[in-house]
């Protein structure tokens, strides 16, 4: 008997004879038989197989080739018969290609068991690769047996498949074959390529080439109608469906899945995609093979690891990375049509609830691909299935898709049933990449799907109290969450109803019990991947710590909160949630009184001192959110009117239930001084007042009505009567106390639009970013109109309104100004040097013929300690100095070497060190005219770099450097003198602060005149140098020493450059005589 091997190569050659063109070479043309690209012509075909019969027939060494084709034959008779018909050529030589591939087939399974091949197949050699397998077949071979299965397929199935099955995009229609002979034929050839794709060498290029055409073969002989299987009986047919399943079951199921779709054929009057009109389109399927297809892709579903199979299946081949609007719409258009696939329930499956029970785990699984190439795609797919079937079925979604999403947070939420008797302090409930993986599943499904259903928002509202306990951690620590986290709440909070969104963010709070917030046996933990877990807390038996924890961490939430509501002003959500805590304070200084009332009661149940405990940590929170809210929320807060008219009614809700009385009384004054003056200012022309800012405005006239009958105050109360009657005649009709300025801006001057009350500053902060800009400012402004009636002596209408009085008009309203500039109130006395600040700039005659007096109205207001009235004399002072520095600027450097006599020597210092900002301030408004002034500057700097007080040598030090700056270092002959004072400083001062700012000077000449330094300070370079050696070597500050170091650094690189200056290259021409 002839070696395996041998008789391997014998049915090869067999199989290259039978395949070879005419001439050598592959042929095309009209002449080729139905079926894939490459099939050889038929009469070449009839020509290879007589010479193939007459080499087996006559060569002795071709014998045990026949012998193994007629024992193939034998076994199946069908192809026996057909490759002796000569009636059909065509199919006589798909049978004796099937017949030489079948011997193939034993061939290879021979030399597989043979035992020479076991034992060459042992294992690989040291360090080598392990060597083929002997039925491995070579390169050339493996192109042979291709070509071979292209002919047997497009000879034995294509012509037999009728119109709509197994009919790839584009390709011609066979020539129709009768139907009698088809069924047994179509048999015949698919047994024997299902018979070789059981071979690994065999099968995987039958089945990655010409699955489509063997799928379609068996689903028409298992399940098509009967007219197509003439000649195959029942057991046969019932084997071809136990095939296509085998094959099925048996490939790699996105595979499956295209080929499936593709035999299903296009739908009925489907259009083209965007971007799909250039592709062939596909055929239009019988009805009978559209239903086994969905069927079976109904199979592929609801399999482990089904739903990837389909997406795969499908979006396999998608640009996903394509740039264009058509390569995203197609891609798009691909996920919402495999999420529609996914969210209907097929229907084989026994029922809806069974069919969310299979899916719904894998559809979450889709969140968490890994592939880069996939990962968006398949997100995409999974965001819009779960969408989708939250629309379609909301109970099922939130009980298989929703909960186990948010599982990891619901484990650890208060409303929670922990079994703690179970759970050891430090347990871990939730892992970290649990707990990053849910939360980054929560952002892709309901920030980035932004499908605002009321489900979706009631089911994240469940875990939200969670989410914000993880975002303030994530705040307090390093965490990747903390992005994430803000992003779930904002989106919440914009999408949400706005009294939902309050009421949760007063959940937040901890003011109202509406969001479920972390288990307290919880805690978060640090993660080692820059992420959080969630744990069992440990008891505190000490109730200090615990009370400090606790306290600890309401402060955290609310810091939290308060930059949570940084992002949500232009919404206006933030100023709302301002609003609704100034109502809350407002009912908690009604329950204030009444608890007054009621303190003498005796006894109380342990329910009533429970509820009086929750009522006053309740009180604490509502006062420290507002607190917090006032120091760190900006006063853009506001971004229209209504806001305004609700915080205005919130602050008179409370005087009128509340009045000012007690401690607090001055504090709750001038809280409703500037609550009413920032509607006299938007009265008085600050803000452009249209027809329904009017009518938002009329809410307040009834608390206005109430306020003027029941304060205590007078003056505040016909403030309160005059502002009701101006909104109520929409600023037709302006009181006095109102000030003359709203008439001025709305009657007297016509045309000029609205302008800024002269009362208003014009650097004053805006509150509504743009429509408001004098608002916040304003409010300050009209605190003089409350003064007391023992200040103002005589309460005329015409006169209780400085800050708003037409300053530019009258010279009462300056004088009216100088009176408030002494006013006790600080915000009165502010906005009254602000006002004259504001006479200066627009140059009022009255204002500068006293310009002796003003300055002296500011210089006494320098020593005010509040830093709002400081400041505005200090701004008040620059601007008059700048403005006429030949008179003011004397006057300043007196003031600041020789204080006014009787007055402290703490406050004579922080008074000259207030003279010293305005010194600068002019320094840097004279621009290149304080040159005129340097020397007078310098000097006054110098005798104050020597006083006694250790603050004032710092600062007269550091206004020096500031001032060399403003000169450009121009010194000129007073360098000496400078650097002498500067040297001497440094050595021997005792105060370290005082050294640091000695040698700070010098850091700011060496580094301000660079490469000049050896120029203008060529008389005094070593005496600096020296002096920077000392201190580094001597210096026991650390912080000096840095300076000094500092210093050095910057001479040396100047020397540098002047020593050895850069090379440069120069080309130069020069042309010669």
């Amino acid at each position: 008997m002839a070696e395996p091997g041998a008789g391997l190569e014998r049915v090869l050659e067999a199989l290259e004879l039978l395949l070879r063109p005419p001439g050598g070479s592959a042929e095309r043309g009209g002449g080729a038989v139905p079926g894939p690209e490459g099939a050889p012509r038929l009469e070449t075909l009839l020509s290879n197989a007589s010479a193939l019969e007459e080499r087996l027939r006559r060569e002795p060494r071709w014998e045990a080739l026949r012998g193994l084709r007629c024992a193939v034959l034998a076994r199946a008779p069908a192809l026996a018969a057909g490759a002796a018909d000569e009636a059909d050529p065509c199919w006589a030589a798909a049978c004796a290609l099937l017949a030489l591939l079948l011997c193939l087939k034993e061939r290879l399974a021979a030399l597989a068991a043979a035992p020479s091949a076991r034992g060459a197949g042992a294992g690989p050699g040291p360090g080598g690769a392990p060597p083929p397998s002997a039925d491995t077949l070579s390169v050339a071979q493996g192109r042979a047996v291709g070509r071979a299965l292209r002919a047997a397929v497009g000879l034995g199935l294509v012509p037999y498949l009728p119109p709509g099955v197994g009919q790839l995009p584009g390709s011609p229609a066979p020539p129709p074959v009768p139907r009698a002979t088809g069924g047994a034929r179509l048999h015949a050839a698919t047994a024997a390529l299902t018979e070789l794709a059981q071979h690994p060498a065999l099968g995987a290029p039958l089945l990655a080439r010409h699955l489509g055409l063997l799928l379609a073969s068996l689903c028409l002989l298992g399940h098509g109608p009967a007219a197509y299987s003439e000649g195959v009986s029942e057991a046969e047919r019932a084997r071809c469906r136990e095939t296509l399943q085998h094959i099925l079951d048996r490939i790699y199921q996105p595979l499956a899945v295209r080929e499936l779709l593709i035999l299903q054929g296009r739908p009925k009057q489907s259009p083209p995609s965007p971007g799909e009109e250039t592709k062939p389109a596909l055929v239009r399927a019988p009805a009978w093979l559209r239903r086994l297809c969905g069927q079976l892709l109904s199979e592929r579903l609801m399999r482990p690891s089904g739903v990837q199979a389909v997406v795969r299946g499908i979006m396999e081949g998608t640009d996903a990375g394509g740039a264009g609007a058509e390569a995203a719409a197609v891609d798009w258009r691909k996920c919402d049509a495999v999420a529609k696939i996914l969210a209907s329930c097929p229907q084989q499956c026994r029922s809806l609830q069974e069919y969310y029970r299979l899916v719904c785990p894998q559809v979450l699984g889709l969140l968490h691909i890994q592939d880069k190439l996939t990962a968006r795609q398949f997100q995409r797919v999974a965001t819009t299935t779960l969408l989708t079937m939250v629309k379609e079925h909301p109970q099922l979604a939130e009980k298989y898709l929703l909960q186990p999403l948010l599982a990891p947070l619901l484990r650890c939420s208060e409303t929670a049933e922990l079994v703690m008797e179970d759970l050891s302090a430090g347990a871990v409930l939730v892992t970290e990449a649990e707990l990053g993986s849910c939360v980054e599943d929560v952002l892709k499904v309901y920030v980035v799907g932004n499908d605002s259903s009321s489900l979706l928002l009631g089911s994240l509202q469940s875990v939200l109290g969670v989410v914000f306990s993880l975002y303030s951690f994530a705040k307090q620590n390093v965490s990747y969450l903390r992005s994430p986290c803000q992003e779930i709440l904002l989106w919440f909070l914009e999408k949400s109803e706005r009294e939902v969104s309050l009421a949760v963010l007063e959940g937040f709070a901890g003011l109202n019990s509406i969001v479920p917030t972390l288990h307290p046996r919880c805690r978060f933990c640090a993660g080692g991947e820059g992420g959080a877990t969630i744990a069992v807390e440990e008891t505190i038996s000490d109730e200090d710590d615990a009370l400090y924890q606790k306290i600890s961490l309401e402060q955290c939430h609310i810091e939290s909160l308060v930059e949570l509501l940084s992002h949500c002003q232009k919404s206006g959500l933030a100023g709302d949630f301002f609003i609704r805590c100034l109502q809350a304070l407002t009912h908690v200084a009604v329950e204030d009184e009444v608890a007054s009332n009621l303190a003498a009661a005796p006894g109380g149940s342990l329910l009533e001192l429970e509820q009086y405990h929750a009522g006053q940590r309740r009180k604490l929170l509502v006062l420290q959110l507002v607190a917090t809210l006032c120091e760190s929320i900006s006063d853009t807060v506001f971004t229209d009117v209504a806001q305004v008219q609700e915080f205005v009614a919130a602050t008179l809700q409370r005087a009128c239930a509340s009045p000012a009385r007690g401690p607090g009384a001055a504090v709750e004054a001038q809280t409703l001084s500037m609550a009413m003056g920032l509607v006299a200012a938007m009265l008085g022309g600050a803000v452009q007042l249209q027809s329904s800012d009017f009518t938002v405005l009329k809410r307040l006239v009834p608390l206005l009505e109430e306020l003027s009958r029941t304060y205590p105050e007078p003056v505040t109360q016909e403030l309160a009567s005059d502002l009701r009657i101006a909104i109520c005649t929409h600023g037709a009709f302006s009181p006095g106390t109102l000030g003359a300025a709203a008439d001025g801006v709305l009657g007297k001057k016509p045309g000029t639009g609205v302008q800024r009350p002269a009362g208003i500053p014009s650097g004053a902060p805006s509150l509504g970013g743009g429509r408001a800009p004098s608002w916040h400012s304003h409010s300050n402004s009209s605190a003089p109109m409350e003064r007391s009636e023992e200040q103002t002596l005589s309460h005329e209408p015409s006169t209780t309104g400085p800050a708003l009085a037409p300053c530019t008009d009258s010279p009462a309203g300056l004088q009216e100004l100088l009176v408030s500039a002494y006013d006790p109130q600080p915000p009165s006395r502010a906005a009254a040097l602000r006002c004259l600040t504001s006479l200066i700039t627009q140059r009022d005659p009255e204002a500068l013929r006293l310009q002796e007096k003003l300055l002296q109205v500011f210089l006494e207001n320098v020593q005010h300690e509040d830093a709002f009235v400081y400041l505005s004399a200090i701004q008040g002072i620059a601007l008059l100095s700048s403005e006429y520095p030949e008179r003011i600027l004397p006057i300043l450097l007196a003031e600041y070497r020789c204080p006014a006599r009787g007055t402290e020597d703490a406050t004579a210092t922080i008074t000259r060190m207030k003279l010293g900002e305005v010194l600068m301030r002019v320094t840097q408004a004279l621009g290149d005219m304080v040159f005129k002034h340097r020397e007078p500057l310098v000097q006054a700097f110098l005798q104050g770099a020597r006083d006694p007080d250790s603050a004032l040598r710092a600062s007269s030090l550091s206004n020096l450097g500031e001032l060399c700056q403003h000169l450009g270092f121009q010194l000129g002959s007073i360098v000496q003198e400078v650097t002498s004072c500067v040297t001497a400083i440094a050595k021997t001062d005792p105060e370290a602060e005082v050294r640091r700012a000695a040698v700070h000077v010098v850091v700011v000449l060496l580094r301000g005149l660079s490469e000049k330094a050896t120029e203008v300070l060529r008389d005094v370079l070593r005496d600096l140098y020296r002096l920077l050696k000392y201190v580094v070597v001597a210096e026991p500050d650390g912080a000096t020493k840095l300076h000094a170091q500092l210093a050095l650094e910057e001479l040396d690189a100047v020397m540098r450059r002047v020593l050895f200056p850069p090379q440069t290259l120069e080309k130069k021409i020069v042309v010669l005589p």
